[in-house]
């Protein structure tokens, strides 16, 4: 196989490819480690790579595909899992995580760990330990976060598939500003065992970022369900989502949101995107309505009980980790973002911690009767172009802890509602701008539990007005020639 057909295929396809002896794993995994050697030195998406497991092949639709995991969230027996911060710095983990486990029964050959912005708390992967990860479309923008470093990866043509998480976008963001497909599946969906039972309270998930419908697909099937000691469990789907991605999601009733709570306003070619998009299901026959969209609290309760969830969970995982490693928390272990962070964590109250839970009941419970009448909720999955690197720390030492809060949800303030709430969401590479040839990503979220119905109409669409022909300059000299960047 030539290194423009890797490049162009999806997970999916090279496992056929795989399954009927046309290619090996092994050769698979020399490709993407050429891609790797081309590419990263443009993106810095990953911060290690390491020989492959010589172990069970697995089996499945992903058998055999090069995969590379986020640097948190999930932990590889023997591998240096930082945590993207000098806090952590040279730690091994010890054992798999059940996530890992299952990626290893899915057969997915992992071969390194992407970079993440340092305790995966910004939405720019721009941490001291491994340097900026930069967007494909464009090195100087960033590649989102806290998952940027895998977006990068599969825009960037390393590998087609790469495992993601996401507490307030961060599977999302990367999703949008690099091009590709992104879900952020039900809370209980996926175990974040053994080492955990919730991740900030609930609001993290685990998943995957791909390039196609199909291959998210794929991921989740072999990933979902509980293990035993999980605290809750998301209902199990009528049938493989491999499968509901071909299936036609017949007449859906969607709302539409093109500016986000708090007055936040949606920049021009944003909007101008939404607008094409609700056409596109219009003439799907889909029934489209703008909305309004009642979160059971105002911006600013929401906003502060998303930053005393993050802030007291990120305290807590800064002592552990200081504890273990017998390293202080100060400025030459942790960045300011994370310091602010830290210390306002410190202060929040037990009481005030239980109130910030029960507005988190209380979002759940309005975006419930939210979907009780309507099948999808659609808006930007951001309310803005891609931003320069940099942009979002500027001035991160003058804010506390509330205030990088605060800046999150300005910079991204339809996404993390779904983390609250606990419901599916998905970032659709549906269209790009113009002017610029950069991709603007769709969210698309739905009741709890129904990741099928977002499946179905993400296969739908991507049939309807396929992406993957919207190529990032610097993959464009990995395949064939043709145009590097699309409007579509």
């Amino acid at each position: 196989m030539e290194m423009s057909e890797y490049v162009c295929r999806d997970a999916v396809g090279l496992a056929e490819l795989v399954a009927s002896g046309e290619v090996t794993p092994a050769g698979l995994e020399a490709l993407a480690r050429r891609a790797h050697d081309e590419v990263d030195g443009r993106v810095n998406a990953v911060a290690e790579t390491w020989p492959a497991d010589d172990g069970p092949a697995g089996s499945g639709p992903l058998a055999g595909v090069p995969f590379l995991i986020k640097d948190i969230g999930v932990t590889m027996a023997g591998r240096r899992s930082e945590l993207g911060s000098r806090l952590a710095a040279g730690n091994v983990a010890r054992a798999d995580s059940f996530l890992m486990r299952r990626f290893r029964e899915a057969g997915l050959v992992t071969f390194g760990r992407t970079a993440t912005p340092e305790l995966a708390y910004s939405i720019t992967t721009e941490p001291v330990l491994y340097g900026p990860t930069r967007n494909p479309w464009d090195p100087t923008l960033s590649a989102g976060g806290s998952s940027g470093g895998a977006g990068a990866a599969v825009a960037a043509g390393i590998v087609p598939l790469a495992h993601a998480t996401d507490a307030a976008g961060s599977l999302r963001i990367p999703a949008s500003v690099n091009g590709l497909f992104g879900l952020k599946p039900t809370r209980g969906r996926v175990s974040l065992g053994p080492d955990a039972d919730e991740t900030f309270s609930g609001l993290a998930v685990q998943g995957g970022l791909s390039r196609t419908v199909r291959d998210s697909a794929a991921l989740l099937d072999r990933i979902l369900g509980p293990e035993p000691g999980d605290p809750c469990a998301a209902p199990r789907p009528d049938r493989p989502y491999l499968e509901e991605a071909g299936r036609d999601p017949g007449t859906l009733r969607i709302g539409v949101l093109t500016h986000a709570w708090g007055g936040r306003r949606t920049a021009p070619p944003v909007a101008d995107a939404v607008t094409r998009t609700v056409r596109l299901l219009e003439s799907l026959g889909h029934r489209v309505e703008k909305t309004a969209v009642d979160l059971g609290a105002d911006w600013e309760e929401f906003t502060s009980a998303t930053a005393v969830l993050f802030t007291v969970n990120l305290a807590a995982t800064v002592d552990a980790v200081a504890a273990a490693f017998g390293r202080p928390a100060d400025r030459s272990t942790l960045e300011e973002a994370t310091l602010a962070g830290l210390h306002y964590g410190r202060r929040v109250s037990g009481p005030r911690f239980v109130a910030a839970l029960a507005i988190r009941n209380t979002v759940a419970r309005s975006l419930a009767r939210y979907f009780a009448a309507h099948d999808v909720l659609l808006t930007p999955t951001l309310p803005e172009p891609p931003m320069r690197l940099g942009a979002y720390t500027e001035g991160g030492a003058d804010l506390d802890g509330a205030g990088w809060i605060d800046r999150l949800n300005d910079r991204s303030p339809f996404t993390t509602a779904f983390n609250v709430s606990g419901n599916p969401a998905m970032s659709v590479p549906l269209t790009a701008d113009p002017s610029t040839g950069l991709p603007i990503g769709m969210q698309f979220a739905a009741g709890h539990g129904r990741e099928d119905l977002l499946f179905r109409l993400a296969g739908q669409l991507e049939r309807a007005r396929p992406w993957t022909g919207r190529i990032p300059a610097v993959r464009a000299g990995m395949r064939p020639a043709g145009p590097a960047l699309i409007a579509g």
